[in-house]
């Protein structure tokens, strides 16, 4: 193994890189590439920095023999082709800044930098076209036809005439990386004038130096790949296992697995692989763990049983899929029993780890108990998508995905391998209707034994656990494992009632009542939605309402506000003393779900102003329509009225003694004498600040300077609207600029794609609903008839990295309309 610290341009001297098939994409997200431009930019320019490590493999003649548009440069042009075994994110890094200093010198009509021509230094680092235009060969990219592969080639790199490209996690980090350096070169080029961007990229060429080992040929890269797994941003799980396995296909004897069937099989393990990031990837803002897909699938797959000590990837790849189980028969586990045993676990939510595989006495490692495994991955993989999203899945009924949304919102815990076989069974409209009950006492077993008994975590999964492999193949039916669910539920009725209401009692002494309750979220939604299967019309937007952020999240409102000022809750709740009063704030018939969140400041308007505002709100709101005032009496009844609602949904059998001691409102139905009523008065609002005599004399729709706009508002929100702005200018061609006093648009043609309010805490973002989909933001209801119908609030720098996509796609459509 040969080893040398050079520079990328010394490196890149008639060479051709490939990423193998093995490698994982490109993983580096925002933080990696901040620290890399910092690094680059601070650099002085006599000075050098080590870059890191850059292992390299050579390709043989019989591998790159079939690389038709690449073996030209190497047979005729002297050119050496490299695998990229270690490295590969830097060097993608690399490739991507040099190639955006290209675009942005062909944007100022430079045909040069450092005197060099751009068509030289493209020829260099990106691609080489053969003399009679046949073939034009990029220098660095992926060994196989993968969604990378085409992103990085046409999208990245500015290939025309692309193809339908796939999209994956790996490929819009390729972009998010595209978009950032673009970014920024543009801003320092604006400040500083080309000659920075001259001296910046002979530092990425020549200053920052790569520490280069060349693997000879006799060297496993496979065993090189794992070990040099602990440098850069750590392999997961699943990549680790993808090597792997395409390592053993090559070390079958060619009796058990000759070459055409190896490079098949080595081609299902891609192509699994493939589909798997495909579908862990399909929400661009929000990949699905690996680790936690090949745990469960693992689950399902192998025989298990608990112990401490080691885990499930322990067993892959220590003691199942292993260079020693080609060659001999080996033992896994001696242990011969399934007898389970609980651990407790503290994290809700979280599925216990603590699984360790068993396998009695194996033979001998196939090639066909590999493929098996891959193909089981990638069947596996589009089932675990849709536990997650299942409006995506047009195959299943409508009522299914209602269970199975349900299920996620109130915390699916260890049932998602469950969950995920049953969307994978056969959808007869026989077998929909055990499938929904089956869904349903999953539901119910979660909430009355984890969200009212708050039972360990870790209740009854081993036997769930077995009950999806049986299920998934086919040993037990629906049925069988609904009738199991409901009996330990209903076994459990009576303690896990009884827990409940002495957690609350706990809450009304150390904390908020109802209002701290963690689930009390859930069971509104559901008594919401009970409404709305009586009448069908939806009034509460779930993505908002169990949305993970503070501020653009729906409140839970206080009917009875936690300070009740006006005079009119003053006067009826006069009869009770503060803690009577701070107990009734909270109770659980003084909780309401709002369809959309409101001002701080009107919490503690009077019962008739808040009534008002509930007439075009929630099902829950307009109820309220029905009550002519709100007293301590009032709210003793709605709380009955809810806890009959959840007696007969989740079929509680609770009796009135129960309801009335869990409210704990005893003191409302005591009899007491009234006292005198309060004196009327009003309360005069104070004023915050003056306002400017420049702001008082603005016309609020006549536009004003960005500046004035910006003045006084939050610094760390201006910050974050100067990136989105300079994004915008950049990125959005012929956009103009427009600044009223309340708020910020950029206009195509004269028509609006996005508005910012720079709000106290937040921005709001206004745009056009985009044509994909985005895990942040949500649409308005159709009846505010607006234009810019999709709102996003951001408070975070990270927020607003995957704001410009939404950003981006508003603009595209006023552009496409205005053609």
């Amino acid at each position: 193994m040969s080893e040398q610290l050079i520079s990328l341009g010394e490196r890149f001297n008639k060479s051709i890189f490939r990423i193998p098939d093995y490698q994982r994409g490109y993983a580096w997200g925002k933080s990696q590439l901040t620290d890399f431009w910092e690094d680059l930019i601070n650099l002085r320019d006599d000075a050098f920095h080590y870059t890191g490590m850059l292992s390299i493999s050579k390709v043989q003649k019989k591998d790159y023999s079939n690389w038709i548009e690449d073996k030209w440069l190497i047979e005729n042009a002297g050119y050496s082709a490299y695998y990229v075994v270690d490295g590969q994110q830097r060097l993608t890094t690399c490739i991507i800044l040099i190639n955006e200093i290209l675009n942005l010198a062909l944007e100022n009509n430079h045909h040069a930098i450092n005197n060099v021509s751009l068509e030289e230094i493209r020829s260099t680092y990106i691609s080489k076209t053969s003399a009679d235009k046949m073939f034009n060969t990029y220098l660095f990219g992926y060994q196989t036809d993968n969604p990378s592969f085409k992103c990085l080639r046409y999208e990245i790199l500015g290939e025309s005439n692309a193809p339908d490209l796939g999209k994956t996690f790996y490929t819009q980090n390729l972009f998010s990386a595209k978009v950032f350096f673009s970014t920024h070169l543009k801003a320092y080029n604006t400040k500083y004038g080309f000659q920075f961007i001259e001296r910046l990229f002979k530092k990425l060429t020549t200053n920052l130096k790569f520490n280069v080992h060349e693997i000879s040929d006799g060297f496993d890269v496979f065993v090189a790949f794992e070990t040099m797994n602990n440098r850069g941003k750590k392999l997961s799980n699943l990549e680790l296992l993808k090597n792997r396995l395409i390592y053993l296909t090559t070390l079958f004897p060619k009796d058990a697995l000759d070459e055409n069937s190896q490079n098949s099989l080595r081609n299902q393990i891609n192509d699994s692989w493939k589909e798997i990031y495909k579908q862990l990837g399909r929400k661009k803002d929000r990949l699905l763990n690996d680790d936690e897909f090949l745990r469960n699938h693992w689950i399902l797959y192998f025989t298990y049983s608990r112990s401490k000590g080691e885990d499930y990837f322990n067993f892959l790849l220590k003691q199942k899929f292993t260079q020693q189980n080609i060659y001999d028969e080996k033992i896994i586990s001696s242990s011969e029993n399934n007898e389970y045993e609980e651990i407790e676990y503290e994290d809700d939510d979280s599925l216990q780890t603590g699984l360790l595989s068993e396998e009695v006495q194996t033979n001998k490692l196939t090639p066909q108990e590999i493929k098996d495994y891959v193909l089981s991955l990638q069947f596996y993989a589009k089932y675990w998508y849709y536990s997650y999203y299942p409006v995506d899945a047009d195959f299943i009924s409508k009522e299914e995905k209602m269970w199975i949304e349900k299920l996620n919102k109130v915390g699916i815990n260890y049932f998602r391998p469950l969950v995920t076989v049953i969307i994978s069974k056969n959808t007869s409209i026989e077998l929909n209707e055990v499938k929904i009950e089956l869904l349903k006492a999953i539901e119910r077993f979660i909430f009355i034994n984890f969200r009212l008994g708050m039972y360990q975590a870790s209740y009854k999964s081993s036997q769930m656990y077995a009950r999806a492999k049986q299920l998934m193949n086919d040993e037990i039916d629906f049925d069988t494992v609904s009738e199991e669910l409901n009996n330990y539920t209903n076994e459990n009725l009576e303690d896990a009632t009884s827990k409940f209401k002495s957690r609350i009692q706990k809450f009304y002494k150390n904390y908020e009542g109802y209002y701290s309750w963690r689930d009390i979220r859930y069971f509104l939604y559901e008594y919401e939605f009970s409404h709305y299967l009586n009448t069908g019309i939806p009034k509460l937007d779930d993505s908002e309402y169990f949305a993970k952020g503070e501020k653009d999240r729906v409140s839970i409102e206080h009917i009875y506000p936690q300070t009740p000022e006006h005079w009119s809750w003053k006067n009826k709740f006069r009869n009770y003393t503060n803690e009577e009063c701070r107990i009734l704030t909270h109770s659980l018939g003084n909780l309401l779900p709002l369809s959309q969140s409101i001002n701080s400041s009107l919490q503690n308007f009077d019962f008739d102003h808040k009534k008002t505002r509930y007439l075009v709100g929630s099902h829950s709101e307009v109820e309220l329509q029905r009550y002519n005032e709100w007293t301590p009496y009032t709210i003793y009844q709605r709380g009955m009225k809810l806890l009959d609602f959840m007696n007969s949904r989740w079929k509680l059998c609770l009796n009135d003694d129960y309801k009335k001691d869990i409210l704990a409102l005893e003191f409302v139905n005591d009899g007491r004498i009234s006292v005198e009523e309060i004196p009327y008065f009003e309360i005069t609002e104070k004023k915050k600040r003056n306002p400017s005599d420049k702001y008082k004399k603005t016309n609020r729709s006549e536009p004003i300077q960005l500046d004035e706009y910006l003045e006084n508002k939050d610094e760390r929100l201006v910050i974050i609207f100067l990136k989105i702005k300079e994004f915008i200018v950049s990125q959005c061609k012929e956009s103009e600029e427009y600044v009223l006093p309340q708020y910020i648009t950029y206009k195509m043609n004269g028509k609006n794609f996005v508005e910012m309010c720079i709000q106290k805490s937040n921005i709001r973002i206004m745009t056009l609903t985009p044509m994909e989909q985005f895990d942040m933001g949500t649409k308005v209801p159709d009846t505010y008839l607006w234009v810019l119908n999709y709102r996003t609030y951001i408070s975070q720098d990270e927020d607003a990295e995957r704001l410009l996509g939404i950003i981006y796609d508003s603009y595209l459509q006023r552009a496409n309309t205005s053609k």
